[in-house]
């Protein structure tokens, strides 16, 4: 059987963990270049985390694909595409220390008045006092999405003296469900958006929710940008009323005269928080134990199984 994965230097250590798994053929491509035609027989495709083809044109042209396995955690670029027929797998758990880390950091460098101390730094004052800090101690986070990023939010918020509330698409035991998330909302001085991008969640963060939101509470996004309506996020910012840390932004990548560059009481980060040193080791050791199991005629663990109907 024959995978298909990027040539680029960040993967190939996909090609030396792939080659410990039997019966498989690893073939490399170009993503930045048109797919030759004796490289289109693949049976499995793994795309680069980035790259300028978009899904529907590999897809076209991967006359035998029976496999696609994503190095990220969300699906939902290639899930409108992908047919139901060919399996559709994520590395979601890879991402989940790097991005926790984030997370944590991001609330932190708010609480804790960074932005202000490094400005204060740059123009050499010594500015004690003047600003408020904040601990995390005692404060509530709602965390949207309990999967392997939200779970480990959950785990390392608890040590600093916070008490996290997760939400999922379906409430379970110590896990909420999304109609409960209006009450939550006033409630809770943090909310933590890891959830996937799906039709339940595009958007939900709109100008009603963050409204429910208390005064001076700080919205963090590290899901995915089209979550979070980005006017309603604006109008809020402008009026001091909350702040916000985002990774992920609607439009991506922001506009250099976007307004929200300009918000007060908002950080910026251009969806890196994935970004460290080994996360592609993560992600393809992930990817390479769901390729096994599908080559063992098992379903992978991280199995997309929720899909737009393919666009015509």
């Amino acid at each position: 059987m024959r995978v298909l994965l990027s040539e680029e230097q960040d993967d190939q250590v996909g090609a030396e963990l792939l080659g410990d798994i039997g019966g498989l053929e690893i073939v490399t491509y170009d993503p930045n270049s048109t797919l030759p035609p004796e490289k289109c027989n693949a049976d499995i495709l793994i795309p680069p985390y980035r790259s300028s083809h978009r899904p529907i044109q590999l897809l076209k042209q991967l006359r035998n694909l029976r496999m696609v396995q994503l190095l990220s955690a969300g699906a939902d670029e290639w899930a409108a595409e992908v047919p139901a027929d060919i399996v559709l797998s994520t590395s979601r758990g890879a991402q989940a220390g790097p991005v926790s880390e984030w997370v944590l950091s991001a609330i932190l460098c708010l609480y804790r008045q960074w932005p202000a101390l490094v400005e204060f730094k740059r123009e050499r004052t010594w500015a004690h006092r003047r600003v408020t800090a904040n601990t995390l101690d005692g404060r509530r986070v709602l965390i949207l999405g309990a999967g392997a990023i939200g779970s480990v939010v959950a785990e390392r918020l608890r040590p600093f003296g916070a008490t996290p509330t997760l939400v999922a698409s379906r409430a379970r035991g110590g896990v909420h469900g999304p109609d409960e998330v209006p009450e939550l909302l006033p409630d809770h001085d943090i909310v933590v958006i890891t959830a996937p991008l799906t039709e339940q969640t595009r958007g939900l963060v709109d100008k009603a929710f963050l409204a429910a939101m208390p005064d001076g509470a700080l919205i963090v996004n590290a899901g995915r940008g089209k979550i979070v309506d980005t006017d309603a996020l604006v109008s809020e910012l402008q009026a001091g009323r909350l702040r916000a840390a985002l990774d992920v932004i609607d439009p991506e990548p922001l506009p250099e005269d976007h307004v929200l560059w300009e918000c007060p009481g908002a950080i910026i980060s251009p969806h890196m928080a994935r970004t460290v040193p080994g996360t592609n080791v993560l992600c393809y050791t992930v990817a390479a134990g769901q390729i096994n199991a599908f080559l063992s005629g098992e379903m992978p663990s991280n199995l997309v199984t929720t899909r737009p109907r393919p666009r015509t």
